[in-house]
């Protein structure tokens, strides 16, 4: 057997198979293996992308937090759909994933919110993400004043702050090869559950 063929992407559980790949990321990767670019779009289609961070995965999905208020908050809201993309350049590997968003409870986003550190809470609690500034000074100056009004105690979770889930319909593992001749297996999710997977020409 040939190394291609050793080391092909195989037909196995696909959550299985992330954790392995983002496993060996964590390992390799310099700077946040967990940076992975989201897609969401407009109900009339109009797409955009940003990278966020991805707090969690399991077989529920994939779990990233963000001001509910900020365009992709909005765009969620009014199209609950996304695409995610995780491009980890020192393996030469990628992973598509795309399926429905659905925000995580209360609970879950209170829990996470209080494992960040103090001052990232008070830039979350101060920051109107995504909407318009008028200077850097503005934001600095809401920041001292969040600061000086939570110097002890809980600094409250804003209501808007919360935690999004992408539960995949379908989850594509791509792999450098020389020559071009890439190497891409897309899993597919059955309707009565578990999934199917295809090799796809590169």
């Amino acid at each position: 057997m040939d190394e291609q063929a050793a080391n092909a992407i195989p037909d196995a559980e696909p959550f299985e198979l992330f954790a392995e790949w983002f496993a060996d990321a964590r390992k390799s990767e310099l700077n946040d293996p967990e940076a992975v670019a989201v897609a969401t779009a407009t109900p009339d289609g109009a797409p955009s992308v940003r990278m966020v961070l991805m707090k969690d995965f399991s077989p529920a999905g994939f779990v990233f937090y963000t001001n509910g208020h900020s365009r992709k908050g909005g765009e969620l809201a009014a199209n609950p759909q996304a695409a995610m993309l995780f491009h980890w350049k020192s393996l030469r590997r990628q992973v598509r994933i795309e399926g429905l968003v659905s925000e995580v409870d209360p609970a879950e986003a209170d829990a996470y919110f209080h494992s960040r550190s103090r001052d990232s809470q008070l830039g979350a609690l101060a920051s109107d993400q995504s909407a318009p500034l008028d200077s850097r000074t503005t934001f600095l100056k809401r920041i001292a004043s969040v600061t000086a009004r939570h110097l002890v105690g809980t600094v409250p979770r804003p209501p808007h702050w919360t935690g999004f889930r992408l539960a995949p319909h379908a989850i594509e593992f791509w792999m450098d090869r020389p020559f071009r001749l890439h190497e891409r297996r897309r899993f597919t999710r059955l309707e009565g559950g578990g999934w199917t997977s295809t090799l796809l020409y590169p």
